[in-house]
């Protein structure tokens, strides 16, 4: 016999279901628009693999806070001897990497070994420069004696180049990432996605998502399309910003402006001609128009720059008057270097909107002096082996993500091949002084050089758009260093 349907099993049914309705989502599918060549952070200058991994899966002895700030990472201390030159780190006890080998001072010994190595692939090789020796105390502290004192020591180490590997994974790291943070990598579909799953063994505090998708959606009318549809809750560095506006009046999403240690270039090729003669780069200089990049390319979002340096950084020089739009000075400046008729060069594009809308404002800025371009729209892994190590081009245009980086300007063999002997001391002097004020002057006399030599066009600092779900908190706002840091997402209930 059949039992009827009551109205108490009927109550308790509906209660179940409202129950499961709405239990905390602890899922997250957040989109980026560059997909990583590969996944070790520390053998790539490509910023895509510190977007998913930085202190997701890999974590550095020290770290980024949001705020640009230095906290203590894998290293929960450290001493600094009274010369400067000798930290000692202590670790952290009862840490793991997810394949469950212990991290322990001698990970941290091999894993700056390897990036100071002779043969190093690693693309910030420099911050390790200054190291003299690793040395092993014991299982939990590790010694890290410096050639010379470095005021900039702990925030090196706080990079993504700078994370804590293992000899026993290093091998299959590229596709397959064992580091020690509160992330472990799943699986990565190519051209698609790369998913991450809660570390229930984490050493530090667990993140409120058990699982998380970073999805690569490089077109900005597939990004909008996803967004509205909320096929993915959240886009990290929107790249529309067009769209921001629309976003903004759905209650349905929130959007988060924040800024970046981007400071957004168009690179010139100073080792090769015409770009070795200063006239030359003093007339592109004069030959962009800022604000109408800005305008054109980013719809507004971006602050004008006339130096290697962040706008927010309380050491930044305004610069901007020493390459102001001025097309008639430019044709001069041309005229004076040998080109009155101007010159054709290349101009060589990565995937980035900044880039290739932000590319064809350029080309005819620069058209308008003289200036023929011939344009390349390259991919990622392209830019990186054509541009970036083979300096083969004569423009093109990069937002350089990296947190306080006008150091680059001292390696005569970086992609833009700027060589000034006393640039490159000052970068010296810098290393060695610990004491802010003067640290805060070289910095300023950096700037200048670097301006007045008009290295490279400098266009704006990139701003950061994040669209979000409404009910989605926790996500970094601003970009101290190129990073989707999940450790403290999570949903309202």
């Amino acid at each position: 016999m059949t039992r009827p349907i009551t109205r108490f099993s009927l109550s308790l049914a509906a209660l179940l279901l409202g129950s499961a309705a709405f239990a905390q989502q602890d899922d997250l599918i957040i989109a980026l628009q560059l997909e990583p060549p590969h996944l070790d952070p520390t053998a790539a200058a490509a910023g895509a693999i510190d977007s998913v991994l930085y202190s997701n899966v890999f974590e550095g002895l020290t770290k980024f806070a949001e705020d640009g700030s230095i906290h203590p990472g894998l290293a929960e201390s450290w001493d600094i001897s009274e010369d400067g030159t000798s930290y000692t780190f202590h670790l952290h006890e009862g840490v793991s990497f997810h394949d469950g080998t212990a991290m322990d001072a001698e990970d941290v010994k091999f894993s700056l070994d390897r990036a100071r190595a002779e043969d190093s692939q690693n693309a910030q090789k420099a911050l390790f420069a200054g190291i003299d020796e690793v040395t092993v105390i014991d299982p939990q502290t590790v010694q890290v004696t410096l050639k010379a004192p470095d005021g900039a020591f702990l925030f090196n180490m706080a990079w993504g180049d700078a994370v804590i590997v293992a000899p026993e994974s290093i091998e299959a790291i590229k596709s397959n990432p064992v580091g020690t943070g509160p992330f472990t990598f799943t699986s990565w579909t190519q051209g698609d996605s790369i998913s991450l799953t809660r570390n229930e063994s984490y050493w530090g505090e667990t993140p409120a998502l058990s699982r998380a998708t970073f999805r690569f959606i490089s077109d900005p009318t597939a990004a909008f399309a996803a967004m509205m549809a909320q096929d993915i809750d959240a886009y990290a560095g929107f790249p529309a910003p067009e769209n921001l506006p629309q976003f903004e009046a759905d209650p349905r999403f929130q959007v988060l402006v924040g800024s970046t240690e981007g400071e957004t270039i168009l690179a010139m090729n100073n080792g090769l001609e015409p770009f070795d003669d200063p006239l030359v780069r003093e007339a592109v200089a004069h030959a962009i128009d800022r604000q109408a990049i800005i305008d054109g390319a980013m719809f507004g979002l971006g602050t004008p720059i006339g130096t290697h340096f962040a706008p927010h950084n309380p050491d930044y020089v305004d610069l901007t008057a020493l390459s102001n739009y001025d097309p008639e000075t430019s044709k001069t400046l041309l005229a004076d270097a040998g080109y009155p008729d101007g010159f054709t060069t290349t101009l060589k594009l990565p995937p980035p909107s900044y880039a290739r809308r932000g590319g064809e404002i350029i080309a005819a800025q620069l058209r308008a002096v003289g200036i023929q371009t011939e344009i390349t729209n390259l991919e990622w892994a392209q830019w990186l082996e054509e541009v970036f190590r083979g300096k083969d081009f004569g423009l093109t245009i990069v937002s350089h993500t990296e947190p306080m980086d006008i150091n680059i300007y001292a390696r005569p063999d970086y992609y833009f091949q700027y060589d000034n002997p006393d640039f490159q001391d000052l970068m010296a002097k810098l290393t060695a002084t610990t004491d802010p004020a003067a640290r805060s002057e070289m910095l300023k006399q950096a700037q200048r050089i670097i301006a007045e030599d008009h290295v490279n066009a400098y266009l704006f600092q990139l701003g950061f758009p994040t669209v979000a779900d409404a009910k989605l908190h926790g996500l970094w706002k601003n970009q101290p260093t190129q990073a989707t840091d999940l450790t403290g997402v999570y949903w309202d209930e």
